[in-house]
């Protein structure tokens, strides 16, 4: 929890730490602003955004050891043609964690690489439906085998959502198979789905609630965080950011997992 803290705290020093004279306000109403705040609960819009985490958890294993993972996951569209377009979305993780057992040895280090593409018509469905797909890879990018599972995997990912009043709600989930890597290592077979919903206001504050449950195929276990969190998408210094606080509960997840934990993001916005 103090790691959590002491970071969190420094990223918000980081932020509001603007010379004196740089201008610093919350997003002014326009149909700009309106239509950022918007994209900014899209997974698949045309904007290009990075989003810097701190996933924070607790209660891990009998010395109910804390897990730091730090994010950085740019979001990166590509116009194909006037119909479609290309989503680069790519997770890249930094874990400090604890050991979970007392006595033992903590690790530290780059976790695997997740990197996502779906392909993306440009105008939603005429139900007012927005949707994407392709393929995920996962790169074995670990530093340590303690944080990685030390194979290539890939399989097909898929997003659809739709927008209404203030509401967005939907899916995001994608299935990975490992084909090659260390042949010492246990194969993967795991499905991602994350359910959510999300409301934003005229302000520009949103608040979420989602889920994001891994299958594990191989060991037949759940692992299920119920995410809620709020954000708020402001201008410092007519740079449009997004500042977001969140808590999580594990209802399910396998033994010796998390009990809850918390995540602070802040998303730095790029519109054309």
């Amino acid at each position: 929890m103090k790691g959590f803290l002491t970071t969190a705290a420094l990223i918000i020093a980081l932020a509001v730490m603007i010379p004196a004279h740089a201008q610093q306000e919350a997003a002014a109403p326009s149909d700009d602003a309106a239509d950022l705040a918007k994209k900014l609960q899209n997974p698949v819009a045309a904007l290009i955004s990075v989003p810097i985490k701190l996933d924070w958890d607790t209660g891990i294993g009998s010395a109910g050891a804390d897990r730091s993972v730090y994010v950085v996951q740019p979001v990166i569209p590509f116009s194909l043609n006037q119909e479609w377009n290309l989503i680069s979305r790519t997770i890249v993780p930094y874990i400090d964690a604890q050991s979970p057992v007392a006595g033992g040895n903590g690790a530290s280090g780059l976790g695997d690489v997740l990197q996502s593409l779906f392909f993306s018509p440009k105008a939603p469905t005429a139900g007012g439906w927005i949707w994407g797909a392709g393929p995920v890879i996962s790169l074995p990018t670990a530093s340590n085998d303690a944080l990685g599972s030390g194979k290539w995997g890939a399989g097909p990912t898929a997003v659809v959502l739709k927008q209404d009043s203030g509401w967005t709600y939907g899916a995001l989930a994608n299935h990975v198979w490992s084909f090659a890597g260390d042949g010492q290592r246990a194969s993967v077979s795991a499905t991602f789905i994350q359910p959510f919903v999300s409301f934003t206001t005229k302000t520009y504050t949103n608040y979420t609630a989602n889920t994001e449950s891994t299958y594990d195929w191989k060991a037949r276990q759940w692992t299920v965080p119920l995410n809620v969190s709020v954000s708020q998408l402001m201008k410092i210094g007519g740079q449009p950011v997004s500042f977001a606080l969140g808590y999580r509960s594990y209802v399910e997840r396998p033994e010796g997992g998390p009990d809850w934990g918390l995540r602070f993001t802040v998303t730095f916005l790029f519109p054309k």
